[in-house]
């Protein structure tokens, strides 16, 4: 099964380039022309992290490639918009550190600065938190946290002066607003205004737990325990990771280890194991072990929903294997869009996609820290 993996990620990577990916099902989809965005980003960093451990310059060379398609020498990013003030934009930026250290290129210094400028000016809630894009006027989503958070600890840590601390007290506002602790889980969306449509009037959350959303905020918190070099920093993320982890274990489906798509509501009609979601979970588990701050159990969880997701939607069809199980997007909002209310009926209505980078990429991830683990 891991051969079919490797053969997986060479055929798309052989199949993309820079004006058309095999991996952006959105683009395809809407027929939007080529620009910088955060689902590229997403699968970029995946094969940056395959080529550090694998040691095959095939992905980092690709990714150069690519990125160089939209960066200028004076830093310029074609396509991106800092005026639309949309963390989803600052994600691709991860990469660029890697790069910079790569080539030494000061073009890729000189667009980290760009997406830096952009959170420096980033519209806030009353409580600081970012918005997630202007368009959501208060609204902080846990998508949001992945987005712009590690991305702004490796600016600090490499070209910044290793200062976390808006960072961490961003995390803590989100786990104060949108954690349940009964379920052990997080809202998708919180709004500091508790006006919009779907938000509770009293709380400001969202009504449902969405897999991906939870998966992105493990996934920022387990890459920012790897990144922050601070220990009284870490020292406060540590304990919202553990409980984090805690709290979506136990939802865990007892035959592949995956998750649902509403996360607590197993079992009814409609819901569904989500293979992008699953993967971040599991990536978060596995490399909270390898970074010593999760326990063995979870290294053996994780494990167990890496191989329930190949068994279960990887799968042979003709000659290519395919990613099957992947939701292709989920929102809340805008005022102008009712649909996307976040209750249980929306989203599971979203499209369901094969190869979609937003469930491939985290895969990918989940399949590096795999390869850590095995014995040398």
């Amino acid at each position: 099964m891991y051969e079919q993996i490797d053969a997986y990620i060479r055929r798309l990577v052989r199949e993309s380039s820079p004006q058309r990916t095999a991996w952006n099902m959105e683009r395809v989809r809407q027929g939007k022309p080529a620009h910088w965005n955060y689902i590229d980003g997403c699968m970029l960093g995946a094969l940056l992290s395959l080529s550090e451990i694998t040691g095959e310059a095939f992905f980092a060379d690709f990714v150069e490639t690519f990125v160089d398609a939209f960066i200028s020498e004076d830093g310029a990013i074609r396509t991106y918009d800092p005026s639309k003030y949309n963390l989803d934009d600052v994600n691709e930026g991860r990469v660029l550190f890697p790069l910079y250290k790569r080539t030494g290129n000061e073009k890729y210094r000189l667009a980290a600065d760009r997406l830096a400028a952009q959170l420096r000016e980033q519209p806030r809630t009353c409580e600081g938190n970012f918005w997630h894009k202007l368009i959501y006027p208060d609204q902080v989503w846990l998508d949001g946290i992945y987005m712009a958070q590690p991305f702004r600890a490796l600016y600090a840590r490499e070209l910044g002066n290793r200062d976390y601390e808006d960072i961490v007290r961003q995390i803590e506002t989100v786990r104060r607003r949108m954690f349940d602790p009964e379920k052990g889980l997080y809202y998708h969306g919180y709004d500091a205004s508790k006006t919009v449509f779907w938000a509770d009037p009293a709380t400001g959350c969202s009504k449902n737990f969405w897999l991906r959303a939870i998966g992105w905020f493990a996934t920022a918190l387990a890459d920012l325990l790897e990144i922050v070099d601070d220990p009284a920093a870490l020292a406060r993320l540590r304990p919202i990771f553990t409980e984090l982890m805690a709290g979506v274990a136990p939802y865990a489906d007892p035959d592949t280890a995956m998750y649902y798509q509403v996360v607590d509501q197993g079992g009814r009609a409609g819901n569904y194991l989500e293979t992008s979601g699953s993967s971040m979970i599991a990536y978060a588990m596995l490399k909270g072990v390898r970074l010593g701050v999760l326990p063995e159990r979870y290294a053996l969880l994780g494990r167990r929903t890496f191989d329930g997701i190949l068994r279960r939607y990887l799968r042979a069809e003709g000659e290519d294997v395919e990613l099957d199980g992947i939701c292709l997007v989920a929102g809340l909002g805008p005022a102008d869009n009712p649909r996307r209310d976040g209750s249980y009926e929306y989203y599971i209505s979203e499209p369901i996609v094969k190869n979609d980078a937003k469930g491939v990429a985290p895969l990918v991830m989940c399949y590096t820290e795999v390869i850590r683990s095995r014995p040398a």
